[in-house]
């Protein structure tokens, strides 16, 4: 395929990504770990296919955290553009280390048309100033301007203060990372209703909401104005611990195939 022919194909994808987050009308994102769950969410008619940063790494043998090398990251990303013909948006955290142009076009290289990135150190979990981090993606913008770009705003998970005080940061985080270029913005641990709706109504733009064990609904989400749903690691977890249960299943001498007792 010639390389005019890549792009095009990748600016379609990117388009198709940016039009399905409909507030109201959520897209729903499993996260997957490689090129085979990959294939599986697009057997199951999922339009889009978007990576887990934490599931990609410990499948990899890695911690969560930009534990992972890039080269790494980026690898198991190109092998799941591969694998599929739906957009796929990669979990980048904060870049690992790149510069935004750098981290720019090596994700258009391995084929992903967007991008989670995160306003907190991977590392050590220290919230990075929100100018500074409007910078960053004004920067990943410029250098990528078809790039669909959803924005991790931390305050839940790293922030100080109040309950209403990181709300209030959440918020006018959110609204500087949209003027940054964000097309989404994804405020990770908002999982209270009340929260969450104002998060909608304030930001006023897509909003990605983690969906975790105890929270609304998919269609009581839908409801709130909510633009895209993801999962994060919590598909790859189930499957894990269901693992680990066949394994019991068979240290104890019984067949994993064999039929359960009534």
């Amino acid at each position: 395929m010639s390389a005019p022919v890549e792009r095009a194909a990748l600016t379609e994808k990117s388009a198709t990504l940016r039009a399905l987050h409909v507030p109201g009308r959520p897209l729903v994102l499993p996260n997957v770990w490689d090129a085979g769950s990959a294939r599986v969410v697009v057997d199951a008619g999922f339009p889009v296919v978007a990576t887990g940063s934490a599931a990609v790494a410990r499948s990899l043998g890695y911690d969560d955290g930009e534990a992972t090398p890039a080269e790494e990251m980026l690898a198991a990303v190109a092998r799941i553009t591969r694998a599929v013909p739906v957009p796929v948006t990669a979990d980048m955290e904060r870049g690992y280390g790149m510069a935004p142009a750098e981290l720019a076009e090596r994700v258009a290289a391995a084929g992903a048309v967007g991008v989670n990135l995160e306003d907190s150190d991977p590392r050590t979990g220290a919230i990075i100033d929100p100018a500074e981090q409007e910078d960053f993606l004004s920067a990943v913008r410029a250098a990528a301007p078809e790039l669909v770009i959803n924005a991790r705003a931390d305050t839940f998970v790293h922030g100080t203060g109040s309950p209403g005080q990181r709300l209030t940061e959440a918020v006018e985080r959110g609204r500087r990372y949209l003027r940054a270029g964000a097309d989404c913005v994804f405020p990770i641990l908002a999982t209270d209703p009340a929260v969450i709706t104002t998060l909608v109504t304030e930001i006023a733009a897509p909003v990605n909401i983690l969906l975790l064990p105890g929270m609304p609904s998919i269609p009581d989400l839908s409801t709130m104005g909510v633009a895209r749903i993801s999962f994060g690691a919590g598909l790859h977890t189930l499957l894990q611990t269901h693992h680990r249960t066949l394994l019991d299943t068979i240290t104890s001498g019984t067949s994993p195939f064999a039929p359960p007792q009534p």
